[in-house]
């Protein structure tokens, strides 16, 4: 079964210097039957104005995932990690046991648009840390590169949490496909572009929840980036 959830349902914040768009209830946004999708809990489509961000906050028991799609984020918290982010890059920072960080825009001249992604880990009180690497787009074109897993496999950032993240740069007509292991679900965010998922059209903004399928066929309808969650 394929559930969509589509990009103008999404919750909606606009506070001057941010623009952000929550596939799920955040903050002020609360719906109980859009709580996350498994241990997927938060994707926020944020759009922040030069020079602005968001001051020092702290976190606690949640693996964070920071995926920019243009321009740059400034990232700096309590356990030493620090650094510029870029498309690109995934950041992934594990709360644990209590974490304060500050995300700032690192241009004073252009926006920063990026996602923000929330993962509930298998346990609570893991020590926390900071881990960013580059996946370079010839890594990402025309296939699902993994991002994220518990066990940094094939290069990628650790999760405390039995998932696993993907990315993919589509152009149109390109196909990639991921088989789904019995008792999986998976989530597709599209970040920009279209694709068809399955025989279902997802544009920008657009997610979709698959439960009980088999296998997750992606062809770009027209030059695409995408993000693909394999979840227990």
């Amino acid at each position: 079964m394929i559930t969509l959830r589509k990009a103008a349902k999404r919750f909606h914040t606009r506070a001057g210097w941010l623009d952000s768009w929550h596939t799920f209830s955040f903050a002020d946004h609360y719906d109980p039957e859009q709580m996350g999708f498994s241990s997927l809990r938060v994707i926020n489509d944020d759009t922040v104005e030069p020079g602005q961000g968001f001051g020092t906050h702290s976190h606690r028991d949640m693996e964070i995932l920071t995926y920019v799609l243009q321009g740059a984020l400034a990232h700096k918290d309590s356990t030493g990690g620090g650094g510029v982010i870029r498309p690109g890059d995934v950041q992934r920072m594990s709360a644990g046991t209590g974490v304060a960080h500050s995300e700032y825009n690192a241009s004073e001249t252009e926006p920063v648009h990026f996602l923000q992604i929330w993962i509930v880990p298998e346990r609570t009180g893991v020590q926390p840390g900071y881990e960013q690497k580059s996946f370079p787009a010839q890594e990402r074109s025309g296939k699902l590169r993994l991002l994220a897993s518990p066990d940094a496999r094939e290069g990628s950032v650790k999760i405390n949490q039995d998932a696993k993240v993907y990315g993919a740069l589509l152009g149109k007509g390109e196909r990639a496909a991921l088989d789904l292991q019995p008792g999986r679900r998976a989530w597709v965010q599209v970040a920009r572009g279209a694709v068809d998922l399955n025989g279902e059209k997802l544009g920008a903004g657009d997610g979709a929840s698959l439960t009980g399928e088999r296998k997750l066929a992606l062809e770009g309808t027209a030059p695409a980036e995408v993000l693909v969650f394999d979840l227990p």
